[in-house]
């Protein structure tokens, strides 16, 4: 006779996550003995929690075959969601993720520093103050995504594009008239193409949290809008300037249909961040926005055109 499942409700809470933390680890290494290390465990008990989370599950998550650990099928199927279930609770657990009306929100602190990333309602577009976020959105929905769509080119130099790598994410071009280039630039933007983006200094999981944007606009294929609050190194310059800026992310494609995202950065100091407070909101450096011509746009004139 088949043991019964163990029932959630009846289990220690902490006790999944303890067993989630023994079959990430223990597929990583694929040894018991390093995984016992690296939880400072015992064998015993990381065996146990792979047999209860099997048998939580239904299925086997791994075989062994010379003594030495193999994941099945269902294990290699389990193992990115039992990492990311990981991520986010260990971030939730130090308050650095919630939901704020049903949309992300993200903070860290790490001695004076602090950064804050709040996603916004899409329809905020419509009643901000940038034309060019404006006509961004309207341009990626007439390209459909294409980064060489003609309907997508007056705002392009104001873009940034990624590509998801083994490295994760990097940045393959800096538009020419982009905030990133403004603040740094042309030179310095050169020098960043293909690098990794820059992991902030609030511990791995956090970082891992801003690539799931990322990872959700690939997936979704949608568009999303953050306000966010943080600290750039200054031009030339080893000082820190804090600043805030509205980011429009957007799923694109390159010429050979492999997938990309899209951003436009437009820096302000009206941003709606809850958590602020006033000491930090008048520690915001005032950046110049993008040079976007009114007249540039083509969607913008359209759409206010009298019936």
């Amino acid at each position: 006779m088949n043991a019964p499942t163990p029932n959630l409700t009846e289990m220690n809470q902490p006790l999944l996550f303890e067993m989630i933390r023994s079959f990430t680890t223990l597929a990583q290494t694929l040894n018991l003995s390093h995984a016992v290390t690296e939880l400072n465990s015992t064998r015993q008990t990381v065996r146990r929690h792979i047999s209860q989370l099997e048998a939580l599950r239904g299925e086997e998550l791994f075989r062994t075959k010379d003594r030495r650990y193999e994941l099945t099928e269902a294990g290699e199927a389990a193992l990115p969601e039992a990492r990311e279930l990981l991520m986010h609770a260990r971030a939730w657990s130090r308050g650095q993720t919630g939901v704020r009306s049903a949309l992300q929100y993200l903070q860290a602190r790490e001695g004076d520093w602090a950064f804050y990333q709040q996603q916004q309602p899409m329809g905020d577009i419509w009643d901000g103050e940038s034309i060019l976020l404006r006509e961004t959105y309207r341009a990626w929905m007439m390209s459909s995504g294409e980064i060489e769509s003609p309907n997508l080119a007056h705002v392009r130099p104001f873009l940034m594009v990624y590509r998801n790598s083994d490295s994760g994410w990097i940045c393959v071009e800096f538009g020419t008239r982009s905030a990133y280039v403004k603040w740094f630039g042309q030179d310095y933007a050169r020098s960043s193409i293909g690098r990794p983006i820059a992991r902030l200094p609030a511990g791995e999981e956090f970082g891992r949290m801003l690539d799931q944007s990322f990872l959700d606009i690939q997936t979704t294929q949608m568009a999303r809008l953050d306000h966010v609050y943080t600290r750039m190194p200054e031009r030339h310059d080893a000082k820190q300037a804090t600043m805030a800026y509205q980011r429009l992310m957007m799923a694109g494609f390159f010429p050979d249909r492999s997938p990309a995202v899209l951003t436009l950065v437009v820096p302000t100091i009206n941003i709606k961040i809850a958590a602020l407070d006033e000491t930090q909101r008048a520690a915001m450096t005032e950046i110049t926005k993008p040079d976007f011509d009114p007249a540039d746009a083509r969607f913008e004139i359209v759409a206010n055109q009298p019936p």
